[in-house]
């Protein structure tokens, strides 16, 4: 039985499963503005900075954070790329969902015509 690769890309999360957390997404908009480092980004958080750190470490593995070394610290930033992932699959639901009400509006209209 072979074990699985902990370098492959199966190991990593998951965009779906890096913004499952609410304080990963925060973490996400957060950084949309500017890159940042852990010390910036922790005094936004009500949590220490090492879970600060290990929420952007699961980010990072999901492609959707960025590190960079300056001196002795690591400024994180947003990378939005990975997030089409999450917008194409909403789009096929909101195609549905278009379907779905421009349908009812239908319905609704050839069942109640409007009184003049």
């Amino acid at each position: 039985m072979s074990r699985p690769d902990l370098n492959s890309s199966s190991a990593r999360h998951d965009v779906f499963q890096a913004i499952a957390d609410p304080t990963r997404r925060k973490l996400l908009k957060l950084l949309v503005e500017e890159e940042m480092p852990v010390n910036v980004i922790s005094g936004h958080f009500p949590i220490s900075r090492t879970a600060v750190s290990k929420h952007l470490r699961i980010l990072a593995d999901a492609g959707l954070v960025k590190e960079r070394k300056v001196g002795r610290e690591t400024r994180y930033r947003l990378d939005p790329g990975p997030l089409s992932e999450v917008r194409s699959w909403l789009n096929y639901y909101e195609r549905f969902w278009e379907n779905k009400l421009s349908m009812l509006k239908h319905l609704v209209e050839s069942d109640h015509p409007e009184q003049n």
